[in-house]
């Protein structure tokens, strides 16, 4: 088959990608939950902490949802076009970079009872010789694990609705609202707001989902008695005597229709919103006096959120190097590398696997993600809303829903605990921020200089080698590092896929939570997160190194 030919099957193959297994781990998860005349949902029904599980979920994810997004507006409505607006900009690779579960546990050091936030205030304030006998950790009520997937998905949010504002003609739409009198926060709620959220619908509705079946950071700050209704779930499916499959496969129905639920209640909040817009347009928002306020609002969450995260993982490396650190001391007593030293090399075997699968993992999306965008160029297609709708599908569908029907096929087709499998089941993870990590800069190429090469006798092929593949090294390599951060950050798919028996830098940072050891996991989590960072780095390394005499030929990501 010819290049082209091949490159016509690759959207199809892609998408096939994205739908199969899910479709396919959804059959694995609701035929044993109605077997055996439906045992594992009477037994789920039958389970005391099902209503509050069920409630923790919904109302975690929630909430972690509207608190996320309503940053992020704040943040683009009060800062746009200023240097602190421009400051957060460059701050998004690295908080993007780090994974939900090393963000989990340095939020845990922060917090804890005697985290750095007690440390500081004790010696001033409260005189605390011992740490206070305060629940903040594994609160009943979840707060903390709302807390952490706030400093999550704030900067994935951001970065989708910078993605979108260009398409929105933000600062045109800014001018005119202000020149009819309205202030900068009412001009962008009435003139922006409308066509970004559009933009950032699927994006949101991912983080709903995501929020509310959030398995390792639940693990870590969620509540314990009874857990979150996904991390139940793994506990049902990590049984060894397997008698809990068929009541763990019900628990993901429940929490796949608990999610839909959200969904649904969500559409029904954006209707509203709708109406409300309407209305504040006809009555002529003006809201001067609200400006001063949101943009101090705004300042405060952003540096709440970014600086939890940053001192959260500053505390992570202070741990792994720290000697003696007794209670109020703010810092150890004297530093030392002994732990690293002790724990190299299953630091390096672990890290080494983690590596490996997510190269894989990476490069096997990479390759599908520039077929496809190829396919769009030179065959003219276009993809529509239900494509979108497809690539977001993994994220959209609860990883608890469809991974233990993967398990199940993956354990009776002898690919369980193979790390290859594992790569393909981060890959259908992967693939999607990818996809949407490198499709408005290859898009955005100008296909005149297409059209010029090939005037002067050049192939598709080597256009796309010699010309196209050049000029957007950077938005490529930065989309390899989304693809490998993503990847290392996977704990679900790795567990169960894996068996419990691929060992990565992420399964092993979560399974030390539980213990007390603040060093080793200080150490695991700090390597979990370097590894993004330097793929990051790279990105930004090697397109400067290459075009340091041709900077005309590189474009920005």
């Amino acid at each position: 088959m010819s290049t082209g030919g091949l490159l016509r099957w690759a959207p199809r193959l892609t998408l096939a990608l994205l739908v199969v297994p899910v479709a396919a781990g959804l059959l694995g998860t609701v035929i044993p939950a109605f077997s055996q005349d439906a045992k594992g949902l009477r037994a789920l029904l039958d389970w005391p902490g099902l209503p509050r599980a069920a409630i923790l979920s919904l109302t975690t994810g929630v909430a972690a949802t509207a608190l996320s997004l309503a940053v992020t507006l704040l943040l683009v409505a009060s800062l746009w076009g200023t240097r602190a607006f421009a400051l957060i900009q460059h701050m998004l690779a690295p908080l993007l970079s780090v994974p939900h579960a090393a963000a989990a546990l340095g939020l845990a050091f922060l917090i804890a009872p005697s985290g750095w936030i007690v440390r500081l205030v004790s010696p001033w304030a409260t005189g605390w010789a011992l740490p206070p006998d305060l629940l903040i950790l594994n609160d009943p009520y979840g707060l903390s694990l709302t807390l952490g997937l706030v400093t999550k998905e704030v900067p994935f949010l951001f970065l989708m609705a910078l993605a979108a504002l260009p398409q929105t003609d933000v600062t045109r739409r800014i001018n005119v609202a202000q020149s009819l009198g309205a202030g900068r926060v009412a001009a962008f709620v009435i003139s922006v707001f409308p066509s970004l959220y559009r933009q950032l619908r699927l994006p949101v509705y991912a983080v709903l989902a995501y929020s509310m079946t959030a398995v390792e950071m639940a693990m870590i700050l969620g509540p314990t008695r009874p857990y979150t209704l996904s991390v139940q779930v793994v506990i049902w499916m990590a049984d060894p005597m397997l008698t809990g499959r068929a009541t763990a496969s019900a628990g993901a129905i429940l929490q796949l229709a608990l999610v839909g639920l959200a969904l649904g209640l969500w559409v029904g909040s954006e209707r509203l919103a709708r109406r409300l817009l309407v209305y504040l347009a006809e009555a002529g928002l003006r809201a001067h006096g609200l400006d001063p306020v949101a943009r101090w609002v705004a300042v405060v969450a952003g540096a709440l959120t970014s600086g939890a995260l940053i001192l959260g993982l500053a505390g992570l490396a202070v741990w792994s190097v720290a000697g003696l650190w007794q209670f109020p001391d703010v810092l150890p007593e004297s530093l030392t590398l002994r732990t690293w030293l002790r724990a190299a090399p299953d630091l390096v075997s672990t890290g080494g696997v983690t590596l490996g699968i997510a190269a894989l993992a990476t490069a096997l999306s990479l390759a599908l993600v520039l077929a496809c965008l190829e396919a769009e160029h030179r065959f003219a297609l276009l993809p529509g809303s239900g494509a979108l709708w497809v690539l977001y599908l993994p994220l959209l569908v609860p990883q608890v829903a469809f991974l233990p029907g993967l398990q199940i096929a993956a354990l009776r087709s002898g690919a369980e605990g193979h790390w290859v499998a594992v790569s393909a089941a981060h890959m259908v993870f992967v693939l999607p921020y990818v996809f949407l990590s490198l499709a408005p800069a290859y898009r955005a190429w100008d296909s005149r200089i297409a059209v010029a090469g090939m005037a002067l006798g050049a192939t598709p092929s080597r256009v796309f080698w010699r010309l196209r593949l050049p000029m957007v090294l950077r938005p490529v390599l930065t989309a390899a590092a989304v693809g490998g951060a993503v990847s290392v950050g996977q704990y679900l798919p790795t567990l169960l896929i894996g068996g419990g028996r691929i060992e990565t830098l992420t399964t092993e940072a979560v399974a030390l939570s539980s213990g007390g050891n603040r060093r080793l996991i200080g150490a695991y989590a700090l390597l979990q997160m370097i590894l993004p960072a330097v793929g990051f780095a790279l990105a930004l390394l090697v397109p400067a190194l290459l075009f340091r005499n041709r900077r005309g030929m590189s474009v920005a990501s």
